[in-house]
């Protein structure tokens, strides 16, 4: 086991940031922690990363208590903070020699070379940290959270401020790293949640309100599902609303009309059957989940 968090509280003064919140991640797993702001996602992180401790409750890192062996918790964890602290006069070959040496990295030369090749800083390496862009930033605290080989990658909000090509590129980073590593992620942004987690958890004022694998969080927790179909002719609009399960009728572009059904109903057949019975062909049909954006809505507003 990864990270171990059981029953953690975290009370700042007279309000709780974190009440009673347990979860377990396994090596290899890419876990996405999500949550509106306030929920209490960087105080979960910054308490398995030992920059905090929790009120009650108990949390492990491999093994290790994040409050009794909390100098053996850093050695396996690498850690990218939402605002990522940088030594802006440090060069950033500098500034990654220097973390290095923090960690006591065995040959530093070969591994800052392979940091900045696998993070994509190999024209800005020779620059000053504070002559680089945000997205650059971003691609040296990835770097610093790798240079010491952990176990254990935890990163709040890792691709802010990165184009779409700079993206596309620290996605990938992320899941070669998860086939070797635990990753556990914090991010607004739930397309690189669909494209990158093989699982989510959703906290909410404090509280973990939904905790599965990406499909089956949109599948079970969503309350409706879209059903897209191109008929080869135009049906009567008012008929499509008879079809068993339908609870809204849209229309697209051409023949195409959008059907939502509630979660779980699959009406394909019956659609089928409606279109035998009004002379219509079906040209194309799909059915798409609910997206994690409104599952995301629907479980923390």
């Amino acid at each position: 086991m990864s990270i171990k968090v059981n029953t953690v509280t975290k009370v700042y003064g007279e309000q709780k940031a974190l009440e009673l919140v347990s979860f377990e991640i396994n090596k290899g797993e890419i876990v996405a922690f999500l949550g509106p702001n306030g929920a209490g996602k960087s105080t979960m992180m910054k308490i398995l990363t030992c920059f905090i401790p929790q009120t009650s409750g108990e949390a492990s890192v491999c093994g290790y208590d994040v409050s009794e062996q909390s100098i053996e918790v850093r050695k396996k964890v690498g850690y990218l903070p939402e605002h990522n602290p940088l030594y802006l006069d440090m060069y950033v070959k500098e500034y990654l020699a220097f973390i290095a040496g923090l960690h006591q990295v065995s040959h530093p030369e070969n591994r800052i070379a392979e940091m900045i090749e696998r993070t994509g800083l190999q024209v800005e390496q020779k620059k000053k940290i504070g002559a680089l862009s945000k997205g650059y930033r971003q691609r040296v605290g990835l770097a610093q959270a790798l240079i010491h080989d952990p176990e254990v990658l935890i990163l709040d909000e890792p691709t802010s401020g990165l184009d779409p090509n700079q993206l596309a590129e620290i996605r990938n980073l992320i899941v070669a790293v998860g086939r070797e590593k635990t990753v556990m992620l914090s991010t607004h942004i739930m397309q690189e949640v669909e494209a990158v987690c093989d699982r989510v958890i959703i906290i909410n004022k404090g509280k973990i309100v939904a905790d599965d694998t990406t499909e089956k969080i949109q599948k079970t927790t969503g309350n409706k599902q879209i059903i897209t179909v191109e008929f080869d002719k135009e049906p009567v609009a008012d008929s499509l609303k008879n079809i068993g399960g339908v609870l809204t009728v849209k229309a697209l572009k051409g023949n195409v009309w959008q059907l939502e059904t509630a979660a779980g109903k699959d009406i394909r057949s019956e659609v089928f059957q409606y279109a035998v019975q009004n002379g219509l062909a079906v040209l194309m049909m799909q059915q798409e989940e609910q997206r994690l954006e409104d599952v995301f809505k629907q479980l923390t507003q």
